[in-house]
Protein backbone atom coordinates (compact mmCIF):
# COMPACT_ATOMS: atom_id res chain seq x y z
CA UNK A 1 0.00 0.00 0.00
CA UNK A 2 1.01 3.46 -0.85
CA UNK A 3 0.31 6.89 2.22
CA UNK A 4 -0.15 9.83 0.16
CA UNK A 5 1.93 12.27 1.90
CA UNK A 6 2.20 16.42 1.11
CA UNK A 7 5.51 16.56 1.13
CA UNK A 8 7.20 20.68 0.85
CA UNK A 9 10.36 20.87 -1.51
CA UNK A 10 11.02 24.54 -1.79
CA UNK A 11 14.56 24.79 -0.66
CA UNK A 12 15.52 21.19 -0.54
CA UNK A 13 17.54 19.37 -2.50
CA UNK A 14 16.52 16.96 -5.19
CA UNK A 15 18.71 14.63 -6.81
CA UNK A 16 18.18 13.37 -10.21
CA UNK A 17 19.96 10.87 -11.72
CA UNK A 18 19.62 10.19 -15.33
CA UNK A 19 18.87 12.96 -18.15
CA UNK A 20 16.52 11.85 -20.75
CA UNK A 21 12.76 12.96 -21.06
CA UNK A 22 11.31 11.69 -18.30
CA UNK A 23 14.55 13.54 -15.89
CA UNK A 24 13.08 16.69 -17.97
CA UNK A 25 9.57 16.10 -16.95
CA UNK A 26 10.22 15.21 -13.06
CA UNK A 27 12.49 18.63 -13.25
CA UNK A 28 10.16 21.20 -14.32
CA UNK A 29 7.77 19.89 -11.89
CA UNK A 30 10.30 20.17 -8.90
CA UNK A 31 11.26 23.26 -10.03
CA UNK A 32 7.72 24.73 -10.07
CA UNK A 33 7.84 23.51 -6.13
CA UNK A 34 10.74 25.45 -5.54
CA UNK A 35 13.13 22.31 -5.06
CA UNK A 36 16.86 23.20 -5.58
CA UNK A 37 17.49 20.38 -8.51
CA UNK A 38 20.97 18.52 -8.86
CA UNK A 39 21.34 16.00 -11.79
CA UNK A 40 23.75 13.63 -12.03
CA UNK A 41 24.13 12.24 -15.88
CA UNK A 42 27.05 12.26 -18.49
CA UNK A 43 24.67 13.59 -21.47
CA UNK A 44 21.27 16.15 -20.56
CA UNK A 45 17.93 16.33 -22.75
CA UNK A 46 17.51 19.44 -24.80
CA UNK A 47 14.86 20.56 -21.78
CA UNK A 48 17.67 19.88 -18.98
CA UNK A 49 20.56 20.94 -21.26
CA UNK A 50 18.67 24.75 -21.37
CA UNK A 51 17.71 24.76 -17.86
CA UNK A 52 21.75 24.30 -17.17
CA UNK A 53 22.41 27.00 -19.38
CA UNK A 54 20.06 28.98 -17.52
CA UNK A 55 21.34 28.39 -14.18
CA UNK A 56 17.92 26.61 -13.36
CA UNK A 57 19.57 23.08 -12.45
CA UNK A 58 23.24 22.00 -11.28
CA UNK A 59 24.45 19.47 -13.71
CA UNK A 60 27.66 16.78 -12.77
CA UNK A 61 28.57 15.26 -16.41
CA UNK A 62 29.62 11.91 -15.23
CA UNK A 63 28.02 8.48 -14.20
CA UNK A 64 26.24 8.01 -10.68
CA UNK A 65 28.25 7.73 -7.50
CA UNK A 66 26.88 7.22 -4.13
CA UNK A 67 28.24 10.17 -2.79
CA UNK A 68 26.31 11.79 -4.68
CA UNK A 69 22.78 11.35 -2.33
CA UNK A 70 24.66 13.42 0.45
CA UNK A 71 22.52 16.32 1.29
CA UNK A 72 18.98 15.23 -0.90
CA UNK A 73 15.69 14.86 0.28
CA UNK A 74 14.70 13.34 -2.11
CA UNK A 75 16.26 11.46 -5.35
CA UNK A 76 14.70 10.48 -8.72
CA UNK A 77 15.98 7.45 -10.81
CA UNK A 78 15.71 7.68 -14.57
CA UNK A 79 18.99 6.42 -16.08
CA UNK A 80 17.12 4.14 -18.69
CA UNK A 81 19.09 1.21 -17.43
CA UNK A 82 17.03 -1.23 -14.51
CA UNK A 83 20.13 -2.20 -12.97
CA UNK A 84 21.38 1.20 -12.19
CA UNK A 85 17.78 2.46 -11.16
CA UNK A 86 17.78 -0.24 -8.84
CA UNK A 87 21.30 0.04 -7.61
CA UNK A 88 20.23 3.70 -6.86
CA UNK A 89 16.92 2.78 -5.02
CA UNK A 90 18.91 0.63 -2.99
CA UNK A 91 21.58 3.51 -1.56
CA UNK A 92 18.59 5.47 -0.89
CA UNK A 93 17.32 2.85 1.11
CA UNK A 94 20.51 2.28 3.45
CA UNK A 95 20.32 5.53 3.78
CA UNK A 96 16.68 6.56 4.43
CA UNK A 97 16.16 8.51 1.69
CA UNK A 98 13.02 8.28 -0.35
CA UNK A 99 13.62 7.16 -3.54
CA UNK A 100 11.56 7.30 -7.01
CA UNK A 101 12.38 4.65 -9.50
CA UNK A 102 11.32 5.31 -12.92
CA UNK A 103 12.03 1.93 -14.60
CA UNK A 104 9.51 -0.04 -11.98
CA UNK A 105 8.23 1.62 -9.35
CA UNK A 106 7.66 -1.28 -6.83
CA UNK A 107 11.78 -0.89 -5.99
CA UNK A 108 11.24 2.23 -5.40
CA UNK A 109 10.27 4.03 -1.71
CA UNK A 110 7.77 7.35 -3.41
CA UNK A 111 6.24 7.59 -6.34
CA UNK A 112 5.23 11.06 -7.54
CA UNK A 113 1.66 11.54 -7.67
CA UNK A 114 -0.18 12.39 -11.15
CA UNK A 115 -1.45 15.71 -9.71
CA UNK A 116 -4.00 18.43 -10.53
CA UNK A 117 -4.72 21.31 -8.46
CA UNK A 118 -7.46 24.20 -8.38
CA UNK A 119 -7.19 27.43 -6.67
CA UNK A 120 -5.12 26.32 -3.47
CA UNK A 121 -6.67 22.71 -3.69
CA UNK A 122 -4.04 19.98 -5.20
CA UNK A 123 -5.64 16.22 -5.52
CA UNK A 124 -2.98 13.66 -6.65
CA UNK A 125 -3.60 10.27 -7.63
CA UNK A 126 -1.23 6.88 -7.35
CA UNK A 127 -2.09 3.30 -8.04
CA UNK A 128 -2.36 1.69 -4.34
CA UNK A 129 -0.55 -1.66 -5.47
CA UNK A 130 1.71 -2.15 -7.93
CA UNK A 131 2.68 1.08 -10.59
CA UNK A 132 0.10 2.03 -13.45
CA UNK A 133 0.89 5.76 -14.42
CA UNK A 134 -1.48 6.01 -17.14
CA UNK A 135 -4.27 4.36 -15.24
CA UNK A 136 -3.49 7.34 -12.27
CA UNK A 137 -3.08 9.85 -15.19
CA UNK A 138 -6.93 9.10 -16.67
CA UNK A 139 -8.31 9.20 -13.52
CA UNK A 140 -6.58 12.72 -12.38
CA UNK A 141 -7.57 13.97 -15.51
CA UNK A 142 -10.87 13.24 -14.42
CA UNK A 143 -10.94 14.47 -10.93
CA UNK A 144 -9.41 17.54 -13.04
CA UNK A 145 -12.67 18.33 -15.23
CA UNK A 146 -14.90 17.99 -12.26
CA UNK A 147 -12.79 20.67 -10.32
CA UNK A 148 -12.63 22.82 -12.93
CA UNK A 149 -16.59 22.58 -13.15
CA UNK A 150 -17.05 23.44 -9.35
CA UNK A 151 -19.05 19.76 -9.26
CA UNK A 152 -16.71 18.70 -6.06
CA UNK A 153 -16.81 20.48 -2.80
CA UNK A 154 -14.40 22.94 -3.11
CA UNK A 155 -15.34 25.65 -0.36
CA UNK A 156 -12.99 26.22 2.43
CA UNK A 157 -13.76 24.91 6.16
CA UNK A 158 -11.08 27.19 7.50
CA UNK A 159 -11.09 30.88 7.14
CA UNK A 160 -8.61 32.16 4.23
CA UNK A 161 -5.77 33.88 5.31
CA UNK A 162 -6.74 36.66 3.11
CA UNK A 163 -10.04 37.97 1.33
CA UNK A 164 -9.91 38.16 -2.40
CA UNK A 165 -13.09 38.94 -4.86
CA UNK A 166 -13.75 37.64 -8.50
CA UNK A 167 -15.99 40.02 -10.73
CA UNK A 168 -17.73 36.48 -12.29
CA UNK A 169 -19.46 36.75 -16.46
CA UNK A 170 -22.52 34.90 -15.57
CA UNK A 171 -23.47 34.91 -19.06
CA UNK A 172 -27.04 35.19 -20.50
CA UNK A 173 -28.51 33.20 -17.48
CA UNK A 174 -28.33 28.97 -18.23
CA UNK A 175 -26.08 27.67 -16.04
CA UNK A 176 -24.35 25.24 -18.97
CA UNK A 177 -23.63 28.83 -20.05
CA UNK A 178 -20.91 29.61 -17.35
CA UNK A 179 -17.43 29.15 -18.20
CA UNK A 180 -15.49 26.45 -16.02
CA UNK A 181 -13.61 28.50 -14.36
CA UNK A 182 -16.37 30.66 -13.22
CA UNK A 183 -18.91 27.41 -11.72
CA UNK A 184 -15.29 26.48 -9.85
CA UNK A 185 -15.09 30.12 -8.09
CA UNK A 186 -18.50 29.90 -7.03
CA UNK A 187 -18.13 26.46 -5.29
CA UNK A 188 -15.45 27.92 -3.26
CA UNK A 189 -17.32 31.32 -2.45
CA UNK A 190 -17.68 32.65 0.88
CA UNK A 191 -20.36 35.29 -0.46
CA UNK A 192 -21.81 35.90 -3.53
CA UNK A 193 -22.83 39.31 -4.61
CA UNK A 194 -25.75 38.45 -7.48
CA UNK A 195 -27.31 40.89 -9.92
CA UNK A 196 -30.75 40.00 -11.07
CA UNK A 197 -29.81 39.25 -14.78
CA UNK A 198 -27.89 36.06 -15.17
CA UNK A 199 -27.58 32.62 -13.55
CA UNK A 200 -29.48 34.17 -10.76
CA UNK A 201 -31.68 31.61 -8.46
CA UNK A 202 -30.77 28.58 -10.16
CA UNK A 203 -26.56 29.37 -9.16
CA UNK A 204 -27.21 27.84 -6.14
CA UNK A 205 -27.20 24.51 -7.42
CA UNK A 206 -23.32 24.60 -6.97
CA UNK A 207 -22.35 26.73 -4.37
CA UNK A 208 -21.22 25.41 -1.20
CA UNK A 209 -23.19 24.76 1.62
CA UNK A 210 -22.28 27.47 3.78
CA UNK A 211 -22.42 30.43 0.89
CA UNK A 212 -24.18 33.30 1.37
CA UNK A 213 -25.59 35.31 -1.51
CA UNK A 214 -26.12 38.82 -1.26
CA UNK A 215 -28.96 40.29 -3.86
CA UNK A 216 -28.11 43.27 -5.16
CA UNK A 217 -29.79 43.24 -8.12
CA UNK A 218 -31.03 46.74 -10.40
CA UNK A 219 -34.50 47.02 -12.11
CA UNK A 220 -35.38 49.68 -14.71
CA UNK A 221 -35.73 52.82 -12.68
CA UNK A 222 -35.16 50.88 -9.02
CA UNK A 223 -31.51 50.57 -7.92
CA UNK A 224 -32.19 49.58 -4.21
CA UNK A 225 -28.18 49.54 -3.90
CA UNK A 226 -26.49 52.29 -5.47
CA UNK A 227 -22.89 51.25 -7.38
CA UNK A 228 -20.85 52.92 -4.35
CA UNK A 229 -22.62 50.03 -1.27
CA UNK A 230 -21.80 47.41 -3.82
CA UNK A 231 -18.72 48.34 -3.80
CA UNK A 232 -18.29 48.99 -0.01
CA UNK A 233 -19.95 45.55 0.18
CA UNK A 234 -16.96 43.77 -2.08
CA UNK A 235 -14.39 45.43 0.15
CA UNK A 236 -16.24 45.04 3.58
CA UNK A 237 -16.50 41.06 3.04
CA UNK A 238 -13.01 40.51 1.64
CA UNK A 239 -11.54 42.88 4.39
CA UNK A 240 -12.90 40.22 6.85
CA UNK A 241 -11.07 37.02 5.12
CA UNK A 242 -14.13 35.90 2.82
CA UNK A 243 -13.77 34.17 -0.47
CA UNK A 244 -15.84 36.81 -2.86
CA UNK A 245 -17.20 36.11 -6.07
CA UNK A 246 -19.41 39.26 -8.04
CA UNK A 247 -21.86 37.14 -10.19
CA UNK A 248 -22.98 39.35 -12.98
CA UNK A 249 -24.84 39.03 -15.78
CA UNK A 250 -22.97 38.90 -19.31
CA UNK A 251 -19.56 40.20 -18.79
CA UNK A 252 -18.22 42.07 -16.19
CA UNK A 253 -16.76 44.62 -18.33
CA UNK A 254 -19.24 44.87 -21.10
CA UNK A 255 -21.61 48.02 -19.50
CA UNK A 256 -21.51 45.93 -16.51
CA UNK A 257 -19.57 48.46 -14.13
CA UNK A 258 -17.24 46.31 -13.21
CA UNK A 259 -14.62 48.55 -13.72
CA UNK A 260 -16.23 50.37 -10.85
CA UNK A 261 -15.75 47.56 -9.04
CA UNK A 262 -11.94 46.49 -10.02
CA UNK A 263 -11.11 49.91 -9.29
CA UNK A 264 -12.92 49.93 -5.81
CA UNK A 265 -11.22 46.82 -4.88
CA UNK A 266 -7.92 47.98 -5.81
CA UNK A 267 -8.11 50.72 -3.96
CA UNK A 268 -8.89 48.84 -0.69
CA UNK A 269 -5.92 47.15 -1.07
CA UNK A 270 -7.91 43.61 -2.37
CA UNK A 271 -7.26 40.89 -4.76
CA UNK A 272 -9.32 41.02 -7.58
CA UNK A 273 -9.72 38.76 -10.22
CA UNK A 274 -12.08 38.85 -13.59
CA UNK A 275 -13.92 35.74 -15.21
CA UNK A 276 -14.86 36.92 -18.68
CA UNK A 277 -18.58 35.76 -19.26
CA UNK A 278 -20.50 35.55 -23.00
CA UNK A 279 -21.91 39.19 -23.39
CA UNK A 280 -25.97 39.20 -23.83
CA UNK A 281 -24.81 41.98 -26.79
CA UNK A 282 -23.90 38.53 -29.06
CA UNK A 283 -25.81 35.98 -26.54
CA UNK A 284 -29.07 37.04 -26.90
CA UNK A 285 -29.87 37.79 -30.36
CA UNK A 286 -27.87 34.37 -31.09
CA UNK A 287 -31.00 32.97 -28.72
CA UNK A 288 -33.48 34.10 -31.24
CA UNK A 289 -31.17 33.64 -34.64
CA UNK A 290 -29.50 36.59 -34.90
CA UNK A 291 -26.01 36.99 -35.88
CA UNK A 292 -24.11 40.17 -34.60
CA UNK A 293 -22.18 40.19 -37.79
CA UNK A 294 -22.55 38.25 -41.02
CA UNK A 295 -20.69 38.59 -44.17
CA UNK A 296 -21.77 40.36 -47.08
CA UNK A 297 -24.23 41.98 -44.10
CA UNK A 298 -22.80 43.32 -41.15
CA UNK A 299 -18.58 43.54 -40.24
CA UNK A 300 -18.86 45.82 -37.59
CA UNK A 301 -20.38 45.95 -34.33
CA UNK A 302 -21.14 49.00 -32.16
CA UNK A 303 -22.64 48.11 -28.20
CA UNK A 304 -24.32 51.18 -26.21
CA UNK A 305 -26.12 51.39 -23.35
CA UNK A 306 -29.84 52.72 -23.15
CA UNK A 307 -28.63 54.85 -20.04
CA UNK A 308 -25.70 56.49 -22.17
CA UNK A 309 -27.11 56.21 -25.63
CA UNK A 310 -29.34 59.66 -25.37
CA UNK A 311 -26.91 61.70 -23.64
CA UNK A 312 -27.43 65.74 -22.52
CA UNK A 313 -26.86 66.69 -25.95
CA UNK A 314 -28.50 63.55 -27.85
CA UNK A 315 -27.46 60.54 -29.22
CA UNK A 316 -23.50 60.60 -29.53
CA UNK A 317 -22.02 61.05 -33.17
CA UNK A 318 -20.42 57.31 -32.63
CA UNK A 319 -23.80 56.20 -32.60
CA UNK A 320 -25.46 58.00 -35.12
CA UNK A 321 -22.85 56.98 -37.74
CA UNK A 322 -23.24 53.69 -36.38
CA UNK A 323 -26.98 53.79 -36.69
CA UNK A 324 -26.28 55.25 -40.67
CA UNK A 325 -23.78 52.56 -41.64
CA UNK A 326 -25.46 50.21 -43.27
CA UNK A 327 -22.41 47.23 -42.94
CA UNK A 328 -22.82 47.97 -38.58
CA UNK A 329 -24.94 46.41 -36.46
CA UNK A 330 -25.98 48.46 -33.08
CA UNK A 331 -26.89 46.56 -30.07
CA UNK A 332 -28.72 48.86 -27.36
CA UNK A 333 -28.70 47.18 -23.90
CA UNK A 334 -31.25 48.22 -21.43
CA UNK A 335 -32.64 50.48 -23.68
CA UNK A 336 -36.60 49.73 -24.19
CA UNK A 337 -36.80 53.54 -22.40
CA UNK A 338 -34.37 54.88 -24.67
CA UNK A 339 -35.83 53.49 -27.62
CA UNK A 340 -38.15 56.66 -28.56
CA UNK A 341 -35.57 58.92 -28.25
CA UNK A 342 -32.91 57.32 -30.07
CA UNK A 343 -35.00 56.23 -32.69
CA UNK A 344 -36.61 60.08 -32.98
CA UNK A 345 -32.64 60.92 -33.10
CA UNK A 346 -31.41 58.44 -35.73
CA UNK A 347 -34.86 59.67 -38.38
CA UNK A 348 -33.64 63.02 -37.33
CA UNK A 349 -29.93 62.38 -38.69
CA UNK A 350 -31.26 60.80 -42.22
CA UNK A 351 -30.81 57.38 -41.01
CA UNK A 352 -33.08 55.36 -43.20
CA UNK A 353 -36.81 54.63 -41.89
CA UNK A 354 -36.48 50.71 -43.13
CA UNK A 355 -33.55 49.91 -41.23
CA UNK A 356 -34.35 46.71 -39.63
CA UNK A 357 -34.90 45.85 -35.82
CA UNK A 358 -35.08 43.25 -33.38
CA UNK A 359 -35.89 43.48 -29.93
CA UNK A 360 -35.35 40.50 -27.96
CA UNK A 361 -36.92 39.84 -24.46
CA UNK A 362 -35.87 37.50 -21.63
CA UNK A 363 -33.16 36.02 -24.18
CA UNK A 364 -32.60 32.10 -22.66
CA UNK A 365 -35.09 31.87 -20.77
CA UNK A 366 -38.65 30.16 -21.61
CA UNK A 367 -40.50 33.61 -21.75
CA UNK A 368 -37.87 34.70 -24.88
CA UNK A 369 -40.10 37.13 -27.28
CA UNK A 370 -38.65 38.50 -30.03
CA UNK A 371 -40.46 41.54 -31.65
CA UNK A 372 -38.88 42.60 -35.31
CA UNK A 373 -39.79 45.85 -36.87
CA UNK A 374 -38.31 48.90 -38.91
CA UNK A 375 -36.68 51.47 -37.17
CA UNK A 376 -39.24 54.09 -38.68
CA UNK A 377 -42.10 51.65 -36.74
CA UNK A 378 -40.49 50.75 -33.77
CA UNK A 379 -41.74 52.49 -31.76
CA UNK A 380 -45.41 51.77 -32.14
CA UNK A 381 -44.52 48.59 -32.93
CA UNK A 382 -42.93 48.02 -29.48
CA UNK A 383 -45.53 49.94 -27.65
CA UNK A 384 -48.39 47.53 -29.42
CA UNK A 385 -46.53 44.34 -28.21
CA UNK A 386 -45.82 45.71 -24.65
CA UNK A 387 -42.42 45.07 -24.89
CA UNK A 388 -40.57 45.01 -21.43
CA UNK A 389 -36.88 45.15 -20.02
CA UNK A 390 -34.93 42.78 -19.93
CA UNK A 391 -34.45 43.29 -23.70
CA UNK A 392 -31.83 43.86 -26.15
CA UNK A 393 -32.59 46.02 -29.21
CA UNK A 394 -30.71 44.82 -32.20
CA UNK A 395 -30.51 47.94 -34.90
CA UNK A 396 -29.12 46.91 -38.58
CA UNK A 397 -29.18 44.82 -41.60
CA UNK A 398 -28.92 41.24 -39.53
CA UNK A 399 -31.85 41.78 -37.91
CA UNK A 400 -33.97 41.79 -41.63
CA UNK A 401 -36.57 38.92 -40.78
CA UNK A 402 -35.27 36.23 -43.61
CA UNK A 403 -31.20 36.52 -43.24
CA UNK A 404 -31.31 33.39 -41.25
CA UNK A 405 -33.59 30.65 -39.94
CA UNK A 406 -35.73 32.44 -36.98
CA UNK A 407 -34.04 29.80 -34.38
CA UNK A 408 -30.65 28.63 -34.13
CA UNK A 409 -30.08 25.67 -35.91
CA UNK A 410 -28.30 24.12 -32.92
CA UNK A 411 -30.83 23.03 -30.02
CA UNK A 412 -32.04 25.37 -27.77
CA UNK A 413 -31.03 25.27 -23.87
CA UNK A 414 -32.98 23.11 -21.84
CA UNK A 415 -36.69 25.69 -21.57
CA UNK A 416 -35.90 27.12 -24.17
CA UNK A 417 -39.74 28.18 -25.73
CA UNK A 418 -40.17 27.22 -29.43
CA UNK A 419 -41.14 29.47 -32.71
CA UNK A 420 -44.48 30.70 -32.69
CA UNK A 421 -46.65 32.46 -35.51
CA UNK A 422 -44.59 34.81 -37.81
CA UNK A 423 -46.05 38.40 -39.08
CA UNK A 424 -44.64 41.04 -41.22
CA UNK A 425 -43.62 42.58 -37.95
CA UNK A 426 -43.66 40.32 -35.09
CA UNK A 427 -42.10 37.29 -34.68
CA UNK A 428 -42.13 35.20 -31.64
CA UNK A 429 -39.42 32.76 -30.74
Amino acid sequence: MTLLLGVALEGRTVLLVGGGEVAARRARRLLDEGARVRVVTPRLDPVLADLAARGRIRWIPRAYRRRDLRGAWLVHAATGHPAVDRQVAADCERRRILCTNASQAGHGTARLAAQTTAGDVAVGVVSAVGADPRRSMAVRDGISLLLAEGALPLQPRRPASSGSVALVGGGPGPLDLLTVRARRLLAEADVVVADRLGPGEAVAKILGARARIIPVGKQPGHHPVPQAEINRILVEEASAGRRVVRLKGGDPFVLGRGGEEYTACLAAGIAVDVVPGITSAIAVPQAAGIPVTQRGTATALHVVSGHDALGPLGASPATLAALADPAVTTIVLMGVAALPGLVGAALENGVPTERPVAVVENGHTPQQRTTRTTLGEAERAVREAGVRSPAVIVIGEVAREGLLLPVPLTAPAAGTATPGPTTPRELIT
